[in-house]
């Protein structure tokens, strides 16, 4: 069992707990994640690893409650035990030789972009992030993304909260004046790392894109988190939990990403619901 050190809502459906796994949070690295169940009974869903404090042996976990489990998870409080913690898993996100560069985070995707960000401030690099909200209500991390960014900018769809538009539009008009980056990470809604990818394609830099497709092992056995790349031509079958969850933009089919992540979106639906009508007796 696992017990749950801290809670706090970040916004009306996005929570941050730290959870007590010393051993996680010794080995842990930026862009690795755990595979946790909230019970015996439970599923097991993949959760990036959002920063640790080795000292008090805890790891943090940031998740935005959308179906059955992360509403479980989403009601247990401070003091209180899940069941499962496993990892960390994945190969960490690779920052050798990188002098400046890009962080774009999308909504919950921000949870995975903001200890990338804060690694590579760590050892020095130039930092520039861009993180996205659909609105104001919805922001997160504004402040940690400003402690290890050099600069930070903060967009929002619908223009509520500083900069109105999506990720691209600063991205764009840094590349169009001639701005370089080594690299440029961006982690969230496989539309908007799409569409990222793209505009960085125009300028010829190197995009690192997160992957987070539905995993159930999460030590690539069940094949549930195949992605396809396209590599000179040629399609490879890769798994996000063994190969990733960092891949090469540029390579990666989006829309066939986009397409295997809608199969259980109507199931992952109806899940929630019955999961809250047991919670609250029926109602």
């Amino acid at each position: 069992m696992y017990k749950i050190l801290t809670k706090k809502i970040l916004n009306p459906t996005v929570t941050q707990m730290e959870i007590e796994a010393p051993l996680v949070a010794n080995k842990a690295l930026p862009g690795q994640f755990i595979i946790l169940r909230v019970d015996e009974e439970g599923e097991r869903i993949p959760l990036t690893v959002a920063g640790v404090d080795k000292s008090r042996g805890a790891v943090k976990i940031i998740f935005q409650i959308v179906g059955a489990t992360t509403e479980l998870l989403g009601r247990k409080n401070q003091g209180e035990f899940i069941s499962d913690f496993v990892g960390p898993l994945g190969r960490p996100t690779e920052t050798a030789g990188v002098k400046k560069v890009c962080i774009i985070g999308g909504g919950v995707g921000c949870a995975i972009a903001m200890p990338v960000a804060q690694e590579f401030h760590r050892l020095g690099a130039e930092v520039v992030s861009i993180i996205g909200f659909r609105n104001k209500d919805l922001v997160i991390l504004e402040d940690e993304f400003a402690a290890c960014s050099d600069r930070l900018f903060v967009y929002t769809d619908d223009g509520s909260y500083k900069n109105a538009g999506n990720v691209t539009v600063p991205l764009k008009d840094m590349l169009e004046k001639g701005e370089k980056f080594d690299l440029i990470i961006t982690i969230g809604p496989l539309i908007m790392m799409k569409f990222v990818t793209l505009t960085a394609k125009e300028f010829g830099v190197p995009v690192t894109v997160s992957m987070n497709p539905i995993m159930i092992d999460g030590t690539g056995m069940c094949g549930g988190c195949r992605l396809t790349l396209n590599k000179d031509g040629k399609k490879e079958t890769k798994f996000a939990c063994v190969d990733g969850p960092d891949f090469n933009g540029y390579e990666v089919d989006f829309d066939e990403a986009m397409s295997r992540g809608r199969m259980y979106a109507e199931f992952e639906r109806k899940a929630h619901e019955k999961t809250c009508r047991l919670i609250n007796g029926g109602k």
